[in-house]
């Protein structure tokens, strides 16, 4: 879920942008945040995930493969970074989530036998999981397409982060606002949820567009430093620590700018700390990440595309080659080649 920042981030520190935005720029995006984005959207009318011929799940293949398209055919440059193993202390707020998964099965369950689709399709996005088979088949989906991708040693995230802070890439990107955390110094928010979205719990549908946040834009606006913020986030709670009951992210900003710090708001507060301070606060400063990160851009291999979105999954192949060939034209131009056949 990420911290819940979204309420301070001022108009200035952030842009919607169009997605040439991004032509010749390089984004470290988020993998895990990405593939639950698609397989939380792309669902039937009673909440049912797509699936192949041997009931596996392929919305998050279906998601990846046409929003990495869109993305590559304006030239951006595209890593996927996938988690590793979590913090210890992660661990509880994953607990909290499998168990809030179950729920929302038993509850999509029910909704089904009364035939409320409404209810059912949105308690199924809750119900959303990714699992090894997923993983395994999104990143031979990403290797035929030429794009890289990274397996993080902890959280894909803060990995992400650390490569737009080493300059490896121009920024992040996921949905959650941890990167800024992490200290990516841009962070793009909503590539994988571009185009016309309806609203949760309602019939009414918004335009989504790229959005890019500047971290120093950010700190200027706010008055207060990375430090400060992550603790703004460990008084409205992370996935390390549970926030103080009661407390949003304004209410938060204003007790870090009174107090300084996340302890002496606490003190203030009369509230004992959930866990130690100091160790939270080091899991976004000094993440777990590695610097061995080999980034090679190739142009797609589209029989590798086909045999694992049709021939494996069971993907229309009319449809991935109408997909594929806006792509390779767009490809074909940037490298000089004078016809589309010698891609294949």
């Amino acid at each position: 879920m990420g911290v819940k920042l979204g309420d301070i981030i001022p108009p200035g520190a952030a842009e919607e942008v169009e997605l040439g935005f991004f032509r010749g720029r390089s984004v470290a995006i988020d993998g895990y945040n990405a593939l639950y984005q698609f397989l939380s959207i792309i669902r039937g009318p009673d909440g049912r995930p797509l699936m192949d011929s041997k009931g596996r799940v392929t919305s998050h293949l279906s998601g990846l493969f046409f929003r990495t398209v869109n993305l590559l055919e304006v030239d951006m440059k595209l890593v996927y970074v996938f988690d590793g193993e979590p913090p210890q202390q992660k661990l509880e707020t994953i607990r909290r989530r499998i168990e809030a998964k179950k729920e929302a099965l038993a509850k999509y369950e029910e909704a089904l036998k009364v035939g409320d689709l409404e209810a059912a399709r949105r308690y199924a996005v809750q119900t959303a999981t990714l699992e090894r088979y997923m993983l395994e088949s999104a990143t031979r989906l990403l290797d035929a397409m030429g794009v890289p991708y990274v397996l993080a040693p902890s959280e894909g995230e803060a990995q992400a982060a650390h490569m737009a802070r080493k300059g490896l890439v121009w920024a992040s990107a996921s949905q959650d606002y941890d990167s800024i955390l992490f200290g990516s110094p841009r962070l793009v928010r909503n590539l994988s949820v571009i185009g016309r979205r309806k609203l949760p719990g309602r019939r009414e549908y918004v335009e989504v567009k790229p959005e890019v946040i500047y971290t120093e834009r950010l700190f200027n606006s706010l008055g207060i430093g990375r430090e400060q913020l992550i603790d703004v986030a460990m008084l409205v709670g992370t996935d390390y620590i549970e926030g103080v009951k009661g407390i949003g992210p304004k209410r938060a900003l204003q007790l870090i700018r009174e107090h300084g710090s996340a302890e002496a708001a606490l003190i203030h507060l009369r509230v004992e700390p959930k866990a130690n301070l100091r160790v939270v606060r080091k899991l976004f400063t000094e993440p777990a990440v590695t610097d061995d990160v080999k980034l090679e851009w190739r142009p797609v291999d589209p029989e590798r595309v086909k045999r694992v979105l049709c021939d494996e999954h069971d993907f229309s192949e009319e449809r991935v080659d109408k997909a594929l060939k806006g792509l390779l034209e767009q490809q074909r131009k940037r490298s000089g080649l004078t016809s589309l056949d010698q891609w294949y």
